[in-house]
């Protein structure tokens, strides 16, 4: 348990995701040290129990569900927070992990830019004591969704690189998120940085249809089902993309690094850039897919070489043996609301294609070795541990 007397608070928007979960787990924990927080915000959409988040019970924990940060007005959010935020004038810390996909690229933008103006503008104004911000973003930095990569977008991918071309650039909310954050925080006390991890390995507490872990441990969880323990399993992607090189970024490892770089204000704000993953060692999937299946006492075996074979798509096996799964929901006491949305038989288990990225696109992490942060995770330290989570969660049997 918590004092409230001393050290720092930290308030984290988008609690319930698979990054926002795993920065309030390791904050509760007390990393780096004991002392260091004394409390610990957790904003979330839905309502959440602490007990459903399989948070641990600490007495510096307060969870507040329900602020609108998209379609409020900032006075009225203002208000709500003032509210609802015990000792919201002690935030020295925001972790901001909130996000609204859309379809329309440009509606993303602005749903994006205004979540986040609402939510830092609304701390800054409450908190005095603010200290740092930090701002999430990802690897689409370096242009790997593009079908065509600008050339000078070679791995091992720096933070120094220049960034994608138009008109890719003002369809990506990152950089407008960016230019937002830097020009409000010009003549502020406090500083900032953003981190930009590649695909995460993490636990989620609510469903969430862009996850891949969650999509293949239910995958591997039915396909174990339906053909036996023991039995061979190739993997859903295409032979380019099975030994394609990347680094993985546990939720664990991307909480504990970005605090890291949140404590150390001097060397590590000014709107720096941080690559963040386990490793400085990239992997690929023909050498992870056989742990990962050996998880759930499967065989992995490498995709099929035939040039006119169409590897099988996660979302389309889990849609295809719907009336199993919810079978085995209903028999091994396993929350719903994982597998399918509204019973829509799986079509948004995100766009989870393994076969989208095709070629190298690992992360140099010279920049936050730079600073200090060294800790390092092999493959199922960040699987096998997300994979028990889940387990314990009643996701998966």
């Amino acid at each position: 348990m918590g004092s409230r007397n001393q050290g720092k608070h930290a308030i984290v928007f988008g609690a319930s995701g698979i990054s926002g979960w795993a920065f309030v787990n390791e904050l509760l924990h007390d990393y780096p040290e004991p002392g260091v927080w004394s409390r610990v915000t957790a904003l979330t959409n839905r309502p959440l129990s602490r007990e459903e988040a399989m948070w641990p019970a600490d007495d510096r924990l307060q969870i507040v569900s329900g602020i609108n940060v998209l379609e409020h007005e900032q006075a009225d959010i203002n208000a709500a927070l003032q509210r609802e935020v015990k000792d919201v004038n002690t935030v020295t810390h925001i972790y901001y992990f909130a996000y609204k996909a859309n379809m329309d690229p440009k509606q993303e933008v602005q749903d994006a830019v205004t979540m986040l103006s609402h939510s830092i503008t609304a701390i800054d104004t409450l908190s005095p004591a603010l200290e740092f911000t930090v701002l999430q973003l990802g690897t689409k930095m370096y242009g790997v969704i593009l079908p065509e990569k600008p050339s000078y977008m070679t791995p091992p991918f720096k933070e120094s690189l220049p960034g994608i071309p138009e008109p890719h650039a003002s369809n990506l909310f990152y950089h407008h998120q960016i230019d937002w954050l830097a020009a409000y925080s010009q003549s502020k006390s406090w500083t900032w940085c953003e981190t930009r991890p590649d695909v995460i390995v993490g636990f989620h507490p609510v469903p969430n249809y862009y996850s891949l872990p969650t999509a293949l441990a239910i995958y591997l969880s039915l396909y174990a089902e339906v053909y036996g323990q023991g039995a061979e399993c190739p993997f859903p992607g295409t032979p380019k993309s099975y030994i394609a090189k990347s680094n993985d970024s546990s939720a664990d490892i991307i909480a504990r690094g970005t605090i890291y770089l949140s404590l150390r204000a001097e060397t590590c704000g000014s709107g720096q850039g941080f690559n963040i993953a386990d490793s400085s060692t990239p992997q690929n999937w023909s050498s992870k897919w056989p742990q990962i299946c050996a998880y759930f006492s499967l065989r992995g075996t490498p995709p099929s070489s035939d040039p006119t074979s169409r590897p099988l798509a996660i979302r389309e096996f889990i849609a295809s043996h719907a009336e199993r799964w919810r079978q085995l929901e209903k028999e091994k006491g396993l929350r719903t609301g994982f597998a399918f949305q509204d019973d829509s038989g799986g079509r948004n288990m995100g766009g989870l294609s393994m076969s989208v990225f095709e070629s190298d696109r690992d992360l140099s992490l010279e920049k936050i070795r730079g600073v200090g942060f060294e800790e390092e995770r092999g493959v199922m330290e960040s699987w096998g541990k997300t994979f028990d989570r889940m387990r314990e969660g009643r996701i998966i049997p």
